[in-house]
């Protein structure tokens, strides 16, 4: 019986620490129930729920679909009113729920470690490099990637569009953080998984 309850003390206080919830500073947009969309800040987040900044008032109850910078999408309820916004849960599968506390221990220690962005994860050469970039505009260049990490890239390129600018490298939506002597450097908006970063390479 101690065995028992050690065992669900234990699950108990793991599930804890998988929700530990992180200070961020994450821009996004979210969609309330009736189909509009508006800008938000999040200020905290854990796999389990976020706290979002709002300019328009929600109801506990509503059902809400966000996408924000470095996350990707996110859905739940509205659980709680806070100044100036609202707490919601995220409703999602067990493995998403893992890749966001990956994603939330990569946000909280990228700014403790002050390391440059390349050396945050690992940097490799493609196997084929050759891809394209996509302006928000719908243009589309001809590009090669020289390497790629889980959160950026960098990639030869004759256009060089000013730094902020959001593109697509192939599937994954990125920002232009600098300009190299053979084109430019990429941040993912969304920390990639060695699966997406094989599918979208």
């Amino acid at each position: 019986m101690n065995a028992q309850r050690l065992a669900v003390a234990t699950s108990i206080a793991a599930d804890r620490r998988r929700h530990q919830r992180v200070e961020v500073d994450l821009l996004g947009r979210f969609m309330m129930p009736n189909l509009q969309e508006y800008p938000c800040q999040v200020t905290d987040m854990s796999p389990g729920g976020a706290a979002l900044i709002s300019p328009v008032a929600a109801n506990i109850g509503d059902r809400i679909i966000a996408y924000i910078d470095h996350i990707g999408r996110i859905e739940g309820k509205v659980s709680r009113l806070i100044d100036g916004g609202f707490a919601m849960t995220i409703q999602t599968s067990s493995r998403r729920r893992d890749k966001l506390a990956a994603q939330l221990t990569y946000l909280a220690n990228k700014d403790l470690l002050n390391l440059p962005e390349d050396r945050r994860h690992e940097r490799q050469v493609v196997e084929n490099p050759f891809n394209k970039l996509v302006m928000s505009d719908g243009r589309e260049y001809p590009c090669s990637v020289l390497d790629i990490s889980l959160s950026g890239a960098a990639v030869r390129t004759k256009v060089r569009p000013s730094l902020g600018t959001v593109v697509h490298l192939g599937n994954m939506r990125a920002r232009v953080v600098r300009h190299i002597d053979e084109g430019i450097a990429l941040e993912f908006i969304v920390v990639q998984t060695e699966e997406t970063l094989g599918a979208d390479t």
